[in-house]
């Protein structure tokens, strides 16, 4: 933990920098090669800190394609050289994937500082940044290698086709506040978020590159690191919304603001803002938090906006739309005059009328002999079931009966199975999340209809957009009774566990680990047996695996479950 503070001290805090936001004309892209703002041909950039090398030693400004770094990393294509280091999408032959490379000399000046990002934001080990792969220095050369994610698409080029819809951009900004906060309550902070350090990855999940190390690349730091991250968060909000970017100077293929107006809320940019987004952007951006018409506490960190977003109400995805299908036609085959040419106007020929089926004298013989056949083999199989009967009654009575003895029946009697167990009551269970899943609609699950159902909240994939191992409904039986299976019927393929509490729980337990799992399975329509015996009074049906739910996004549905002995 020493080791990471340092480095997040040592990046934020090695020049006197202004902070991102005010630097936005100056940025460029790491690893995009459809970066606009590219300078491959500066001179100052090629030459700045130095080189380095000495005979027969490689240089940033010496790398071509094809030139391997340990043996094992191929590069490919330069997608940004400046200010003494170049980026590049190169090829990890070891592991056969592409990566992305950031290179520089040892001997510059932000070598020691980059490295310590790297190495710091490897330790993070959050699956909402793209990861930091490995962080060298060799051959007076420094690489850092990360992740490289050809399915993922910038906020910039999405908003290069128009704002974004609220529901998106309620997500994108939930989920980079929340992972923006993690990493600074581990002392590390961005200090170059901008719509080419956002990416939507094809799941639907925002993820955040070049944590700490953009910043070390370039110098950059602040005395107010967490306010700076907070700012550049409300900025790429502010540009979601509008598709404008919240300052008089365009940058990254966004327009600015008009002149001498100063920072304008964004449903005054344009219609049809989302009221509860435009104010939490301004409350982010550096204006004090003040609006047209409230006037809320500013956000100054992370931690403090993803508050604010949590007392915001929920948006919900949009609808989907359904089209109607083409109307029906007849055809000519339908219509009965396929294969036969057609009649002539005015030409009435009489249609010679087909007789009705089996009519005819063979008509007649073939129904009384099927007849015929019919009851012979109902006489066999009624004489067969008799004899079997009677052969099954003979055998029962010589075996004695263990039903009773002379001292009573003193031996415990087994409860009888397949004897439904009533659910007495429910209610939903969401340990690692926010503690409430759809409490409303839970006495849909044992309403005995599969026409209602009970849902989960939408997750960005099937895993829960990894935010939390699973959800699930706490059955309650009334007292501890035998369960000899559950069955659940679903809303779309789903996995799902059974779990039981211990005989001797007095109440319903409301911890996780309370719940020992008995069995597990998938599909739409799943019977849970325990593997042993099971007497319990509480239940737990939880889910680990949702179906999509045609939106672009993953959500358990429970129509029924059904409990019997």
């Amino acid at each position: 933990m020493a080791e990471r503070s340092t480095a997040a001290v040592d990046v934020a805090d090695n020049s006197g920098d202004e902070p991102l936001t005010a630097k936005a004309d100056q940025s460029t892209a790491d690893g995009v090669a459809q970066n606009p703002e590219l300078d491959t041909n500066s001179n100052e950039a090629q030459g700045s800190g130095g080189t380095g090398s000495g005979p027969g030693k490689a240089s940033p400004s010496e790398l071509h394609s094809g030139h391997k770094l340990a043996r094992r990393y191929r590069l490919e294509e330069c997608v940004t050289r400046l200010d003494g280091f170049s980026s590049w999408r190169a090829v990890d032959e070891k592991l056969r994937r592409a990566v992305g490379v950031h290179i520089l000399p040892a001997d510059h000046t932000r070598a020691r500082s980059v490295l310590a990002a790297a190495r710091s934001s490897a330790l993070l080990g959050d699956p909402r940044f793209v990861q930091v792969l490995d962080a060298v220095e060799e051959n007076d050369l420094v690489y850092v290698v990360h992740e490289w994610l050809p399915d993922a698409t910038e906020l910039g080029t999405l908003l290069s086709a128009g704002p974004l819809e609220p529901h998106d951009a309620y997500q994108m900004v939930s989920q980079v506040s929340s992972a923006m906060a993690a990493a600074h309550r581990e002392g590390l902070a961005h200090l170059r978020l901008n719509p080419n350090a956002v990416l939507r990855a094809s799941t639907g999940q925002w993820r955040i590159r070049g944590l700490a190390v953009n910043a070390a690349l370039r110098g950059i730091s602040s005395d107010t690191p967490q306010r700076t991250d907070t700012e550049a968060i409300g900025a790429l909000l502010y540009a979601a919304l509008t598709q404008r970017w919240p300052y008089e100077n365009a940058a990254y293929g966004l327009s600015g603001l008009p002149k001498d107006i100063g920072l304008i809320a964004p449903d005054q940019v344009r219609a049809g803002v989302h009221r509860g987004l435009s104010e939490l952007a301004m409350r982010a951006l550096a204006n004090d938090g003040a609006t047209a018409s409230r006037h809320e506490s500013p956000c100054t960190t992370p931690e403090e906006l993803v508050k604010a977003i949590g007392e915001m109400p929920r948006i919900r995805p949009p609808e989907p739309s359904f089209t109607a299908p083409p109307e029906y036609q007849r055809t000519t085959y339908q219509q009965g005059t396929y294969g036969r040419p057609a009649a002539h106007p005015g030409a009435g020929q009489p249609l010679t009328t087909p007789p009705p089926p089996l009519q005819s004298r063979t008509g007649k013989a073939l129904k009384w002999a099927v007849s015929a056949l019919l009851i012979a083999a109902l006489g066999l199989g009624s004489w067969q079931l008799a004899d079997a009967l009677m052969d099954q009654g003979g055998k029962s009575g010589d075996t004695p009966s263990s039903q009773s003895t002379d001292d009573g029946d003193k031996g415990p009697k087994k409860p009888p199975s397949g004897i439904p167990i009533p659910i007495k009551g429910a209610r939903d269970f969401d340990p690692f999340g926010d503690k409430s899943e759809k409490p409303a609609d839970i006495g849909k699950i044992y309403d005995n209809s599969t026409a209602s159902y009970w849902q989960t909240d939408f997750y960005l994939s099937p895993k829960f957009g990894n935010l939390k191992s699973g959800v699930g409904v706490i059955l309650d039986l009334g007292k501890v009774q035998q369960v000899g299976k559950v069955t659940v019927s679903f809303v779309g393929q789903t996995s799902v566990e059974l779990r039981a509490a211990g005989a001797e729980a007095g109440s319903e337990p409301t911890s996780f680990d309370a719940y020992t799992k008995t069995a597990d399975g998938s599909g739409t329509t799943v019977v849970l047996r325990p593997g042993k015996s099971l007497k319990t009074q509480y239940l737990l049906v939880w889910l680990t695996e949702l179906p999509a739910d045609n939106n672009g996004h993953w959500r358990g549905r429970v129509a029924d479950i059904k409990v019997t002995s």
